[in-house]
C-alpha cells in the first residue's frame, strides 16, 4: 500500500494505492496522523480510486481519522470509491459518519 498526500486550503488529500488491510493500516494511520497533526489541517479527503481491497482494518482507519477530525470541527469524506469497496463501506455503516462523492471538487464544495 502506498499513500500519497497533498494539503490545500486546510484540507488533507489522501490518495490510497493498493490494498488496505491489517498489514498496511498501521503504516497508513501513522503517516496520515503525522501529517494531519503536523500541519493542523481541518478536513481529510480519502481517494479510493486505486484501492483494490479493503477489510475491517480500513474501516478502523477511517473511524479513527473521523474521530480526530471531529475533535477540531473537521470532516472526513471519501471520493472515487469503487463498487466492491463501496459494498464494504456500506455494510459497515460508515456512511452515517462521512459522505462519499464522485470527485475531489465535489467533496471540497461540500465541506
Amino acid at each position: 500500500m502506498n499513500v500519497d498526500t497533498n494539503i490545500k486550503d486546510n484540507v488533507l488529500f489522501v490518495n490510497l494505492v493498493g490494498e488496505l488491510d491489517h498489514h498496511t493500516a498501521t503504516f497508513i494511520r501513522e503517516e496520515i496522523d503525522r501529517i494531519y497533526q503536523g500541519n493542523r489541517v481541518k478536513h481529510i479527503v480519502f481517494n479510493f480510486e486505486k484501492v483494490g481491497f479493503m477489510d475491517s482494518s480500513g474501516i478502523g482507519l477511517l473511524m479513527g481519522r473521523y474521530r480526530n477530525a471531529s475533535i477540531v470541527g473537521g470532516k472526513v469524506v471519501l471520493v472515487r470509491v469503487k463498487p466492491e469497496i463501496n459494498k464494504v463501506l456500506n455494510l459497515s455503516g460508515i456512511y452515517k459518519l462521512m459522505n462519499c462523492y464522485a470527485n475531489e471538487e465535489e467533496a471540497v464544495a461540500n465541506l
